[in-house]
Order: C-alpha cells, then structure tokens, then sequence
C-alpha cells in the first residue's frame, strides 16, 4: 500500500433537522483503542444526549464497526459508516449525537440525518491523503546547496531539516514511488558527486 486518506484533524459541526440537534464529531485515529477512547469521551461529554451513533474504519486489521445506539436497526450506524467507505477513508471515528426535538423522522429521515450528520464531520476534519514516504538524507558542498534545494520539490519532496557545517545535511521527504527517479537526477546533475541515505519509511501528507 503507497497511500490512503484519512481525517486531517479532530473537528465536529452541527445541525438541526425538525428540532433534533445533531453533533458530528470525527477524529483521526490508527488503533481500535483510540477509536473506542475518542467515542467514550464524546459519550461522557455529551451524557444528556438521546443517542451517541458511532462508526469507524482503521487500517490496522481491516476494522470495521458502527452502533446505532438505540436507533432504529440500520438507520443510524451503518449510514455513519457508509460516508467513510464511500469517501474511501479510513483510521478514523465518528460519533454523530442527537438529542431528540420530539418529532419523529421516520426511516427515510434519520437515514439522511445520519448520513448528513457524518458526511459534515468529513468536511470539518478535512481529507488529506496519506503517502508511503522516505526520509533522506543529502550531504553536499555548499555549490551544490542551491541546486539541491529546487531539486528536491521538482521532484516532489519536501524538506524537513538542513544543518550547516563544514558540508550540508539536508533531509527530506520524499514518495517512495519517486525516491530511484529523485537518486538518478541527484547523481546525474551532481555529476555523480552524491546520493541519498534513506534514514527511514513512513506515511505522511505530502502533495
């Protein structure tokens, strides 16, 4: 897997449907052990509530769950979980609170509700795609700097660290689908004078 979308960050927005409130809250997650903290806390701060419907999706075992919490079978939990699967997102939670406005909505209405609910929790959050990265490491002369500093974002990476010494250390991000295209310009344009070290691999948000 090079990459997949997520939430960017913990954010939560609001509506009300014929005088039911409705709360989505979604946070970025990558254990089931996150998930579950993020719902209890919504679950305590928001105790008067009539329900506290939840859904998440993570990467770690391929973890789908939802609830409906008292809601009527399917017109709740699995609406919430619907948006994150077609959004294609994972490791990330959702809890959308309602407190009931004494007017039913009906199958129909609390399947949108529900959805409405997830779906604006998504675009609080925001989506950021997750790439397989390498961190590497350059050292160069100073002649050399310069050229290195526009190379690395032509060729889509970011720098994160430069230490000047007798040499500069320069480390970046970098895709991995693009780390032997990036080595090859690196050597070619410093004639051969240099490659990269990668120091490690992860998923980060990089354009």
């Amino acid at each position: 897997m090079e990459g997949y979308k997520t939430i960017r960050a913990a954010a939560s927005d609001e509506f009300v449907e014929k005088k039911s409130r409705f709360i989505g809250h979604i946070c970025p997650v990558t254990t089931q052990e996150q998930a579950v903290a993020f719902i209890r806390e919504k679950k305590s701060t928001y105790w008067d509530a009539t329900h506290n419907v939840y859904a998440y999706v993570l990467r770690e075992g391929q973890t789908r769950r939802y609830s409906d919490d008292g809601e009527p079978q399917g017109t709740a939990g699995i609406p919430v979980l619907d948006v994150l699967l077609k959004e294609e997102l994972t490791d990330c939670v959702v809890v959308v609170t309602r407190y009931f406005g004494g007017t039913l909505l009906g199958v129909g209405g609390l399947v949108r509700a529900y959805s409405h609910g997830s779906k604006i929790a998504v675009d609080a959050g925001g989506i950021v795609t997750m790439t397989l990265c390498a961190q590497l490491e350059i050292v160069c002369d100073y002649t050399f700097y310069g050229r290195l500093t526009s190379l690395i974002p032509e060729m889509g990476g970011v720098v994160e660290d430069t230490q000047f010494a007798d040499l500069v250390t320069v480390v970046c991000r970098m895709p991995v689908s693009l780390v032997d295209a990036f080595d090859e310009k690196l050597f070619d344009q410093s004639f051969g004078k240099y490659r990269s070290r990668k120091l490690s691999e992860s998923f980060s948000p990089i354009g």
